[in-house]
């Protein structure tokens, strides 16, 4: 027995013995693994490891020596966690003995005393006699780089786990630190030097009295010049050492008198990157200053961030010298001031001003806005500097404004006011009195009435911006302004045709004066819109009661007292007008009113009004067509919009304006003898998709329980004909839209679509197995196309929210059933195969297992001869975001990155379908890939590009525009990011690029164009051979007959000609 377990333990001692002579005398590395295998299983210990070292940890020779530590080392890094504290104090003894050794030796020495550093086992005061022996016997810098980087992780990790016992070291620390890291230059190096100052520093280790050698040690590297070589695949760019240098410069304030001039000195250079690294480091600074550190220096740092804002040629430096001017305010302003102590901040800001003042007056107007930024950058830092500013230079150029009579001079003036008005206005001054600019609002609206009256178009934009910022701070227009105000709007939004971008600019910024002040917005703009209205007049007004006060009462006197006054000079009168002008004025009232209807209290009176317009028109009270009729819709539809903020508004708007649409609907649908086609227009398919976005838009931020008293009436509206609900419900027959899918009435099953897929997920849908089989049943009748697409999308809608479980799983099966019945033959497969596309969609974004199944199926019918082109188009609609269903707003399940999923399981499937095909077949495999890889991140399409590419390239020669269109989009931006693959198929994209340039369709044309630029993005000795051809080539599409194609010619050919020169 007792010689059984002897062999037992020499068998492993005998193994180990092999593997270490293999690995230290036969220069073998795999041993190594071996050996840290077999102790981390059991097999042997450390201690048996070291035994079997030891002939060669004592060899004379110190190349053996060292590779004998190599082993122990790469053990230690690979079973650091199981060491015991006894073998971890015996090991450092070891090597702490070792760093004395031959240099050949130390490297393996360092890699053992990284490992050790990583042991939790470590005993206190090891660490600190560790660095000590390395301080004292270690040069670091001249270890090889791997070697060096060994020490900075010594020191990180026992920075980590040892930081009391560290600072017990106090100066001598960072003294031996500041030796260790100086003439540092290996950039991999240099990060993890700065992250162990900045540590030093944060963790408030002894700097004293060392914090000069500490900064100059870091500061040499600064500015950080560095260019990273190509194919670095470590992939440290110098915007990596450019922060790390800086956390480190600006984490202390005792770097502050060494690091200030340095920061001026290099803002003065003449080197851009300097310019830039310096403001953006003193930016930084300035959150750790204060006004003792930055006091000797201000009048240098001004100087030198003015002289950069009124000389730069660069935009960058620009903006970081401004940047580092509100920093310095910031800093200032936020200082504690003992009593006795010299307030900084007022001496700083009247030297900007004093600097920038005079230049406001200037008669050629040359610094005016470098000052004027320069006023605004310390304005923004705090309430003290605005207030300080503000009251200096407002007054000032109101003045000026005055005094210049050029519309172009008194925009720019105007445009400064604004951005100081705008600064007020971030800062909250709560209860503080009387607001700085109380003083100054009569000169105020004065000069913003006179931009508004002014003729010229810019600054009529300038001039309602700043009305809009003045409305918005309190006290500061009367209610005479106000008036005025309205009414300057109405004219620019209404009455004056000169300018879009001043309507657009004047209707948004009534919206929001209506937003702050609803009654006097009210009062006087909606009389003005109403009487401007030639479907309004006095007794077409909703407002029956007369006893009704508040804002209607307001609105209904102000009405009638601008009937009798008349409105503002120069408004047009409506009798005199052409048809055409009566068209263009009712469309413009259209949106007015809703632009205006931002409050509440408004929305309940021109909600009404829009409705009642709505009545008129399917009445047959005017001359409408679709375009009437889409257009109160849509000012329907931003009235929605505007109520959403609002739960109480919202749900107002759903309840008036929801079943008023539905019964102006039904009645529409109704077969009445009389009808006239007037209003058969709400049966049309763009009137009924406008109508549709209002259902939507009024149903998605619905509450729960006000969702479901909604659902309770409409859903029995189409399955039981339950009219009770609607205004006005008296309708010559029943209404029933899944009787006769031909008839009018299915076709609004539509607005069934927009009302219940817009539903939250948790609303319970009354009746929702029977809803389903119709929907199932109208989806597939072939008499109305537009019927069953709605049928189809809203079946899906409902499929993709449905919680999974049995009943889902019921539902799934109808649609599988049906669609693979309907598939096989006859007059409804267009249609069936539609509800498989949607059905297929709603499943694929919520990640459903039943999703691959049909898109199997979908890809097979790529083969069909009806149906193929079809399909190669439905995995388009896959892909792409929809509007009206199955939307994230209307509370779909959307699985995050369905696209990528979607490409992952389904693109190889299709490639091998594609290389099985028959030739006539192809296009449509071609035309769905292509359709995938264009909804796709490039990133995602990068990886499978090589196996793509050649598909992509076959699909250029289809003649499909389709797909030669999606397949230019697609390689474009992947000439511009995998230049070195795409450069391998350089001869056949020439090839195609430029027989597409001459495509018979503009987009085409135009998509060629831009990817024969891209080329230009190939490495230039691939181009080369090919330059004469494209410039001759590319001559051709310069006297295209469309200027879009003629302008990317001009900018490809333009690449092509400088390709190869010098600097090029």
């Amino acid at each position: 027995m007792a010689a059984a377990a002897t062999l037992e333990a020499v068998a492993p001692t005998g193994a180990l013995r092999g593997l270490v002579h293999d690995f230290v005398m036969g220069q073998q590395e795999g041993p190594a693994d071996r050996v840290a295998a077999g102790v981390k299983s059991g097999s042997y210990t450390v201690l048996q490891v070291v035994e079997a070292l030891g002939s060669c940890l004592e060899n004379p020779e110190p190349r053996t020596r060292a590779r004998g530590i190599q082993l122990l080392s790469q053990v230690l890094l690979q079973c650091h966690s199981l060491l015991l504290e006894k073998e971890v104090v015996h090991l450092i003894l070891f090597y702490e003995n070792r760093l004395k050794d031959h240099h050949l030796v130390i490297p393996s020495v360092l890699h053992g005393l990284k490992a050790l550093s990583l042991c939790v086992a470590l005993p206190p005061g090891l660490a600190v006699s560790v660095l000590k022996a390395i301080f004292q016997e270690v040069h670091v810098q001249s270890l090889s780089q791997v070697n060096r980087h060994t020490v900075y992780s010594i020191i990180s990790n026992f920075m980590r786990t040892r930081d009391e016992e560290l600072k017990g070291l106090g100066a001598d620390f960072t003294f031996g630190f500041i030796q260790m890291m100086d003439g540092e230059k290996d950039p991999r190096n240099l990060l993890m030097a700065f992250r162990i100052v900045h540590d030093l520093i944060s963790r408030d280790y002894t700097l004293e009295p060392f914090v000069e050698e500490l900064f100059e040690v870091t500061s040499c590297y600064f500015p950080v010049d560095f260019t990273p070589p190509p194919n670095d695949p470590y992939g440290i760019q110098r915007e990596d050492l450019v922060l790390s240098l800086q956390a480190v410069l600006a984490s202390t304030a005792q770097f502050a008198e060494f690091l200030l001039p340095l920061l001026i000195e290099k803002v003065d250079s003449e080197i851009l990157s300097a310019k830039l690294d310096s403001l953006q480091t003193l930016n930084a600074c300035c959150a750790v200053y204060g006004q003792k550190e930055l006091k000797d220096f201000l009048p240098s740092l001004w100087a030198s961030i003015r002289r950069e804002v009124f000389q730069t040629a660069s935009e960058q430096v620009e903006a970081e010298g401004l940047a580092a001017l509100r920093a310095l305010t910031a800093c200032l302003s936020c200082s504690v001031l003992r009593t006795d102590a010299e307030d900084l901040l007022d001496s700083f800001l009247s030297s900007i001003l004093q600097d920038c003042r005079h230049h406001l007056c200037e008669p050629d107007m040359k610094l005016v806005w470098p000052s004027a930024k320069l006023l605004q950058a310390a304005a923004g830092a705090s309430a003290r500097a605005c207030d300080h500013i503000t009251s200096n230079v407002l007054p000032l150029l109101l003045e000026q404004f005055h005094k210049h009579s050029q519309s172009n001079q008194r925009r720019t003036i105007l445009e400064m006011i604004l951005g100081f008005l705008k600064l007020q206005q971030k800062w909250s001054y709560g209860d503080k009195g009387e607001r700085p600019l109380s003083g100054f609002k009569d000169q105020l609206g004065s000069v913003v009435f006179m931009a508004l009256a002014d003729p010229n178009a810019q600054l009529q934009l300038v001039g309602i911006r700043t009305l809009t910022v003045l409305a918005a701070q309190p006290d500061l227009l009367s209610s005479g302004d106000l008036e005025l105000a309205v009414g300057h709007l109405y004219r620019l939004s209404f009455v004056e045709e000169d300018s879009q971008s001043c309507r657009v600019a004047a209707l948004e910024a009534a919206g929001h004066l209506a937003t702050l002040y609803p009654v006097p917005s009210a009062a006087t703009l909606v009389p003005k819109l109403l009487r401007s209205c030639a479907w309004v007049c006095v007794s077409d007004l909703l407002w029956p009661a007369p006893s009704q006060g508040g804002l209607r009462a307001f609105i209904r006197a102000s009405y009638r007292n601008t009937s009798s006054l008349g409105l503002l000079s120069g408004e047009l009168d409506l009798a005199r007008e052409d048809e055409a002008n009566k068209c263009a004025r009712h469309l413009r009232c259209l949106q007015a009113l809703s632009a205006v209807s931002t409050h509440p209290s408004i929305v309940k009176e021109t909600l009404p009004l829009l409705l009642q317009h709505l009545c008129h028109l399917n009445k047959g009270n005017m001359v409408a067509g679709p375009s009437e009729v889409i257009a109160a819709c849509q000012s329907l539809q931003q009235l929605a919009e505007n109520c959403q903020p609002d739960p109480e508004s919202c749900w107002y708007f759903h309840q008036t304006a929801v079943p008023r649409l539905f019964a102006l609907a039904v009645q529409a649908s109704m077969p009445e003898k009389e009808h006239s086609g007037i209003r058969k227009v709400l049966l049309e398919d763009e009137v009924l998709a406008a109508m549709v976005s209002v259902i939507g838009t009024a149903t998605t931020h619905l509450s729960p329980d006000l969702a479901a008293q909604s659902a309770a009436h409409i859903v029995p509206l189409f399955l039981d004909g339950n009219i009770s609900f609607l205004p006005e419900n008296s309708f010559p027959c029943r209404f029933q839209p899944f009787q006769d899918g031909s008839s009018g009435q299915a076709r609004l099953v539509a607005l069934l679509m927009a009302f219940v897929c817009s539903l939250p997920r948790d609303v319970e849908i009354p009746q929702l197995n029977q809803l389903m089989r119709e929907l199932l049943e109208l989806s597939c009748c072939h008499s109305c196309p537009f019927s069953s697409t709605a049928a189809a999308k809203c079946f899906a809608g409902l499929l993709n929210k449905h919680p999974a479980g049995q009943q889902l799983d019921e539902f799934l099966q109808l649609a599988v059933d049906k669609v693979e019945a309907g598939l096989g033959s006859g007059p409804s497969r267009s249609q069936v195969f539609t509800l498989l596309l949607w059905v297929t969609k709603a499943l694929v974004l919520r990640y459903h297992p039943l999703s691959s199944c049909l898109t199997n199926r979908l890809m097979g019918l790529l083969s069909d001869p009806e149906l193929g082109p079809a399909a190669a188009d439905g995995f388009s609609l896959l892909m792409s975001n929809c509007t009206d269903v199955l939307t994230r707003a209307g509370h779909a399940e959307v699985r995050l990155m369905f696209r990528q999923r979607f490409f992952t399981d389904n693109v190889p499937a299709l490639v091998q379908g594609f290389q099985a095909a028959p030739q006539d077949v192809k296009p449509n495999y071609l035309k769905g890939l292509s359709h995938v890889l264009n909804s796709l991140p490039k990133h995602v399409v990068l990886p499978e590009l090589p196996t793509l590419l050649s598909l992509l390239l076959e699909a250029l020669s289809s003649p499909d525009c389709v797909v030669q269109l999606s397949t230019l989009r697609c390689l474009q931006p992947l000439l511009l990011e995998a230049p070195q693959v795409m450069s391998l198929h350089i001869d056949t994209l020439v090839t195609k690029f430029l027989n597409l340039s001459s495509s018979p369709s503009m987009a085409v044309r135009i998509a060629a164009l831009q990817c024969m630029h891209a080329l230009t993005r190939l490495p230039t000795p691939v181009l080369l051979p090919y330059k004469p051809q494209v410039i001759r080539a590319l001559a051709k599409p310069l006297d295209d007959k469309k200027r879009l194609v003629r302008k990317e010619a001009v900018s490809a050919r333009g690449e092509w000609f400088l390709l190869g020169s010098p600097g090029s």
